[in-house]
């Protein structure tokens, strides 16, 4: 690996989902949807284990300090802070209030993300993001978490990842609501779902003022012809739109365009103060007759244990093209690899973030990396199966221990750089 420095005032942190390290919550989607027979979780587990982090908040803050963590984005279980229809939680107000207030006494700015996949209950049973009302709760949800954490928040990512929302949720069926939908269900989803952060956007700035930071996190993948035969260059491009072209430009402008709708019903502007991407590989697409297009990865490419192409040009390739398109910093919410052996990790990071400071050298605004994820944790579908944390988890016992790729994380997040060895 080659050495790399990144500039002077660059931030570096961890991400994480409240949904797959609180544990305890019963009240969302997803734990009903681990508790179906047979378990659609990959290894049988629940997410009301996760990793206990809502009773072990100040060990994991003592983490974040360890690993030389300057940021952390967080998530507010939706559930918690509002288990009824417009009724709002006392004791999760306070218990999230103390978080963000342990991250601030240790140096640690706090982004929040309002909703990272869970919904209430109450809202589930009403049909979430599959209507507008989804989009009105949403609004309301904002306002509140504006009023009681404003004080505390750096910055707030309304919504993650929309299109992989809509995508695995109603059109594979993997996760919640867990079957199969039409393809024009997926659509208004995903349509609501960046609505919903125009709305949300509106309200926080409305509350907060100017000098609020909101953005989104959105799943930014490259999408490449299999061959350079026609049909499977316009399947790459089509692909590409379908799944992340029109949503990005709907939650930058609130404008839509195919295949989400047409106008801006919650009006035309500029509604990003940050554009955040999360990054983890490519597809390789094929067109196909039976399906459109295929996807796969390059023969003898390296994979992670998911088997994902590790692919950091691709990082270098998608900040580029939102930069391009969108004119805002450019802040990377989730970047990082599927690793139970932690054999690769470390330099997954280092090349990634190589990647970064080539761009920053040329004057491209990436100012922040939050590496996904803190520690090992409920990774959806795939349960505890999935290992993605510089810290191990021990699930059993609770434990955590820093990885060899922690370690590298930190140096690197104390120096600003790294020198090849």
């Amino acid at each position: 690996m080659s050495g790399f420095r990144l500039p002077d005032g660059f931030l570096l942190g961890t991400a994480t989902a409240a949904t797959q390290i609180e544990g305890g919550e019963t009240n969302h989607d997803w734990a009903e949807f681990c508790g179906r027979t047979p378990s659609p979780i990959r290894d049988g587990s629940t997410c009301l284990r996760a990793c206990d982090h809502w009773n072990r908040v100040e060990e994991d803050v003592a983490l974040m300090g360890e690993l030389g963590c300057r940021i952390y984005r967080m998530g507010f279980e939706w559930s918690r802070l509002e288990p009824g229809e417009g009724r709002f939680d006392e004791e999760a107000v306070e218990h999230y209030r103390k978080e963000l207030s342990m991250l601030r006494a240790a140096g640690i700015l706090p982004m929040v993300t309002l909703f990272h996949f869970s919904l209430p209950l109450w809202l589930s049973a009403q049909g979430g993001f599959e209507t507008e009302r989804g989009i009105a709760a949403f609004a309301r949800y904002a306002d509140f978490c504006a009023r009681r954490f404003g004080d505390l928040v750096e910055s707030w990512a309304t919504v993650n990842e929309p299109n992989i929302y809509a995508t695995i949720g109603y059109l594979d069926g993997k996760w919640p609501p867990g079957t199969k939908h039409p393809m024009g269900v997926a659509f208004r989803v995903m349509r609501n779902l960046c609505l919903a952060h125009v709305a949300a956007y509106k309200t926080l700035h409305g509350v907060l003022g100017p000098s609020a930071r909101v953005g989104f996190a959105q799943h930014l993948r490259c999408f490449d012809p299999a061959t350079r035969a026609p049909w499977d260059v316009l399947a790459a491009r089509y692909i590409e739109n379908v799944f992340q072209t029109a949503s990005s430009a709907a939650l930058c402008t609130g404008r839509l365009s195919a295949p989400l709708g047409r106008g801006a019903p919650y009006g035309e502007g500029d509604f990003c103060d940050f554009f955040g991407i999360n990054y983890y590989s490519r597809d390789m697409v094929r067109f196909s007759v039976h399906g459109l297009a295929t996807m796969g990865t390059p023969p003898g490419c390296e994979k992670n244990d998911l088997g994902w192409e590790i692919y950091p040009e691709g990082l270098e390739r998608v900040v580029r093209k939102a930069h391009a398109k969108c004119g805002k910093p450019v802040w990377i919410t989730e970047n990082g690899t599927c690793d139970a052996k932690d054999a690769f990790r470390g330099d997954y990071l280092v090349s990634h973030l190589a990647r970064i400071a080539k761009l920053a050298a040329e004057g491209i605004p990436v100012e922040r990396y939050y590496h996904w994820t803190l520690m090992d944790n409920f990774e959806w579908a795939e349960g505890e199966s999935a290992r993605f944390g510089l810290v191990e988890t021990d699930f059993g016992t609770q434990r955590r221990t820093v990885r060899a790729s922690g370690r590298t994380f930190a140096g690197i997040a104390r120096t600003l750089g790294y020198d090849e060895p």
